[in-house]
């Protein structure tokens, strides 16, 4: 028997919905990308404007500088000449500007201070008042300076023996033009930039290679040898990148781009000697409160440097603050991400003593770096002896016969192992 034929609008209604349903949905998810996109790309920029003034960065100082407030070897060609040019923004605090950028035909970083400095308070973010620039007072003989810097060093740092030499150091930075005389605007200048961590260390560790040379300031600003290779190891990505990637690839992703062994072997040793020259150093010990790979960097050379040493405080300043904190718990007792005590509930307050030192603090940032890719003769010493300097605590006496002891057997490892090659 013949079929009856069958009509084709029987087929024809439903292909023709369910192509109008996936046309709808296409364009439903197409017009929420493009919303979700819109939202991401608007909260990034507000975000960037937020943290890069550096236009009112710039502003301020020349101001200043216009006025005859504040002088320094930076002041003519940010201000005048326009052969000080800030570039990438590379901020992570409204109030602490960085930018790369050139100075004549030298790469740089330059670095502004929107507020003052902080004034050692305790907590991840200090609180900072407007740089007034009025200090030392009008009428300030050079003697009467040089003994404001002596105090501000040794209130710092302790009782140096060569702490005399650290401020004849300071007057000569503050003759910008080397006429022999310091004005006014020269010494409210050096002032303003004794007062920040990152210029103190930079001062303390003029002849070691770990922290990068300053070219020039003006004012609070100041300009230094830019460090080409940042953070200590990792993938630097656009912020659009970043949003997408999920953390466990994002860490592995940093492992990827890192140096061949010999030269991470050659930064670790870098950082193990910063941690060496930071602890009852010439000029007292300074805690390191940020061993984050972001604060550390390498040059062409594979030297080791400090990229951001805001962080990196005189111990005697540290105990002094701390011990005023209030706190409930040791949370409140944090500075930085990795200066940390304890909270005495009797009385309220933070106690002196840091749970870790630095060499602890630094094996810990150097545990996955180094160990990957190391060669197999060492790996089993070279874990075993991180993982020591990892639980190291406290400071008593014996522990810092057990830190030396811990820091120069590392040292000799790395070395051992590398100095026969060209990469040493």
């Amino acid at each position: 028997m013949a079929r009856a034929p069958v009509p084709w609008g029987v087929f024809r209604k439903p292909l023709y919905v369910q192509a109008r349903y996936l046309h709808m949905k296409y364009l439903f998810f197409s017009w929420l990308a493009v919303f979700v996109g819109s939202w991401i790309v608007y909260v990034e920029y507000s975000s960037y404007t937020e943290l890069c003034r550096g236009h009112d960065c710039k502003n301020f100082i020349c101001d200043k500088y216009r006025k005859g407030v504040i002088d320094g070897s930076a002041c003519s060609s940010l201000c005048e000449k326009d052969t000080l040019y800030l570039g990438k923004c590379f901020t992570a605090k409204p109030n602490s500007q960085v930018y790369s950028g050139s100075w004549a035909d030298l790469d740089a970083v330059i670095k502004c201070q929107l507020d003052d400095a902080p004034r050692y308070d305790l907590g991840n973010e200090p609180r900072r008042e407007v740089a007034s620039f009025d200090t030392p007072p009008k009428g300030t003989s050079v003697e009467k300076f040089r003994e404001m810097i002596y105090n501000n060093l040794k209130a710092k740092v302790g009782d140096q023996a060569n702490l005399s030499d650290l401020a004849t150091q300071v007057l000569s930075i503050a003759d910008t033009n080397k006429d022999g005389h310091i004005s006014l605007p020269e010494a409210r200048s050096t002032w303003a930039l004794l007062q920040l961590n990152e210029f103190l260390l930079a001062l303390v560790l003029q002849d070691r290679e770990h922290t990068p040379k300053l070219l020039g300031f003006c004012g609070d600003l100041y300009v230094m040898e830019k460090v080409p290779y940042s953070p200590l190891y990792g993938i630097t990505l656009p912020w659009l990148f970043e949003v997408w990637i999920p953390t466990g690839l994002r860490r592995r992703m940093d492992q990827w781009f890192t140096p061949s062994w010999p030269h991470k072997a050659k930064i670790s040793i870098g950082l193990l000697e910063l941690v060496e020259d930071v602890f009852h150093g010439n000029f007292g010990s300074f805690l390191m409160c940020d061993v984050s790979s972001g604060a550390f960097g390498y040059n062409e050379r594979h030297d080791f440097k400090v990229i951001d040493a805001r962080y990196i405080v005189p111990e005697n300043i540290f105990q002094e603050s701390i011990r005023q904190q209030r706190c409930d718990n040791d949370n409140d007792c944090v500075y930085g991400t990795d200066c940390v005590t304890s909270c005495d509930l009797t009385k309220h307050r933070c106690t002196t003593d840091i749970a870790r030192p630095n060499l602890a603090k630094a094996c810990e940032a150097l545990k996955d770096y180094v160990l990957r890719g190391v060669p197999s003769d060492v790996k089993e010493e070279l874990e075993k002896q991180l993982y020591a300097c990892i639980a190291l605590k406290g400071t008593t006496e014996q522990m810092e016969i057990e830190h030396s002891l811990i820091l120069n057997n590392l040292k000799t490892l790395l070395w051992k192992k590398i100095s026969h090659t060209k990469d040493s």
